[in-house]
């Protein structure tokens, strides 16, 4: 799926051409020192627990498991390796989530170890010459887990036309604003030193760990009579305590399998247009247009007359932390009456659960459930929808800093944690489907897309929407 110069995909279907690799691991001196570290008191972020949980659950079925974000982007000329190496470990040196691993004792136990001289940190090249796109990608899909303190690394792919950078870093560090923030600041850096010019002196870094520290602060004073708790306690019970679930079979979950990701185009440039129009003229944006023509495919497909949906935001709230690196991820829960006698209507409601639930963002479920103990974890392959909307901040200031580039952000094709649906609006607007690699799933997710695309195009045409009236469990019951 391309969104502007971005393309995002799996990184099996990323074909980076033969080159010559150079990767860049630690010094056995950096590993000997993250090895000693000793323990913090700083706890690890919500997210960052609820992902070393899922990890290890899932391995100790037998299950792979999503969890490298992969970013890459293409560069003329010939890498000068002594300045990529400086690059890097100013990189690593100035975030300090790089300095951190954990201990995983069990689910309610997870202790943080964290280097206390960042000079310490040293990444070194190793060459390991031509390698073919296949070679290239299962090196790169080999960065060790979360449970390694070395679970990010980083290398170049040189060819005779220029090389491709790229980071592969465990999803315990970074979020997406590492496409964005991340990648400018390598590139900033590395033209800086490679014409000659001292390195850049970018502005200081916060800290992951203080936001740890406020995140921890902050959820201690809730209780289940705050509202924001009480608003997901009603969201989860409305959902048999837990996350929404995607509305279709997934097949044996008990099997492993990979990941796959399918996705199609819902509308061209002169849709995507009448689309935005539709949504506004019915008191919506974009975000609430599409996740209404979501609930009534859902609708159409299942006969549910109200759709849960969840998507991510980004939770980063001070100035420094808009220059951190780590993951700042939290999520919306979305309620909209799929119902509705009218798009109009499903939009406005959809758009207003978005806007009203925005700050529950800051509060992590796994919080709601101390609170609440009635209620259950998020389960694997819960309903996450992401939204890549190149026409809004900050995607659109990315878009432009990107122009005439190829910048990729990729996962590694294994099964994910939640199953995520990514919407994608540049010119067109596009959505893909990262599922587990089977025929029950293959067959619902290929359903599913047709249904959204239908209802999409539907409402671009000015056309009335899925009807509540036609979908096959109402049928079934006019049929009765």
């Amino acid at each position: 799926m391309r969104v502007g110069p971005l393309d995002v995909s799996t990184v099996s279907d990323w074909d980076p051409g033969p080159g010559s690799l150079v990767s860049w691991h630690p010094s056995p001196a950096a590993r000997a020192k993250a090895l000693a570290a000793p323990v913090s008191t700083v706890p690890p972020s919500y997210i960052q627990a609820r992902h070393l949980r899922s990890f290890t659950e899932q391995a100790a079925r037998g299950r792979d498991h999503s969890r490298l974000l992969i970013a890459s982007v293409d560069v003329d000329g010939r890498c000068d390796l002594r300045a990529m190496s400086y690059v890097i470990n100013a990189h690593l040196r100035r975030h300090d989530t790089y300095r951190s691993w954990f201990e995983y004792r069990d689910a309610d136990h997870i202790v943080r170890h964290t280097i206390a001289d960042a000079a310490d940190i040293e990444f070194v090249p190793t060459g390991h010459g031509e390698r073919t796109s296949p070679q290239l990608r299962e090196h790169i899909v080999a960065t060790p887990g979360p449970l390694h303190w070395d679970c990010f690394s980083f290398g170049t792919i040189q060819r005779a036309d220029g090389f491709t950078f790229y980071a592969s870093i465990d999803h315990l560090h970074a979020d997406g604003q590492f496409v964005g923030a991340g990648l400018m600041e390598f590139q900033t850096m590395y033209d800086a030193l490679v014409t000659g010019a001292p390195p850049v002196a970018l502005p200081p870094a916060g800290s992951y760990d203080d936001f740890c520290v406020r995140q921890r602060a902050y959820t201690s004073a809730l209780t289940a009579d705050s509202p924001e708790v009480a608003a997901w306690i009603g969201f989860a019970e409305a959902n048999d305590g837990t996350f929404p679930a995607f509305p279709l079979p997934l097949g044996d979950r008990s099997l492993p399998c990979g990941g796959d990701l399918l996705g199609v185009t819902l509308l061209d440039r002169e849709q995507t247009e009448r689309f935005d129009a539709a949504c506004a003229a019915a008191g919506a944006r974009f975000v609430g247009g599409m996740f209404a023509c979501i609930a009534l495919a859902v609708h159409e497909l299942t006969g549910e007359e109200t759709y849960f949906g969840l998507t991510p935001r980004d939770t980063r709230s001070t100035d420094a932390d808009f220059m951190t690196q780590g993951w700042y991820t939290g999520l919306i829960p979305i309620t909209v009456p799929a119902a509705a006698p009218s798009f109009g209507a499903a939009a406005r409601a959809a758009q207003a659960s978005f806007d009203s639930g925005a700050d529950l963002a800051r509060v992590p479920f796994e919080r709601v459930v101390e609170l609440a103990p009635s209620l259950v974890r998020p389960r694997p392959l819960f309903s996450l929808v992401n939204f890549f909307d190149a026409q809004v901040s900050p995607l659109s200031v990315l878009t432009k800093m990107f122009e005439g580039l190829h910048v990729g952000a990729r996962s590694d094709g294994r099964v994910t944690y939640p199953l995520n649906t990514m919407v994608g609006r540049f010119d067109e607007t596009a959505v893909a489907v990262l599922f587990p690699d089977n025929p029950v799933a293959r067959e619902s997710v290929t359903r599913y897309l047709a249904a959204v695309r239908s209802v999409c195009v539907h409402v671009a045409d000015g056309e009335p929407a899925a009807a509540p009236g036609d979908s096959p469990a109402l049928r079934r019951q006019q049929a009765c």
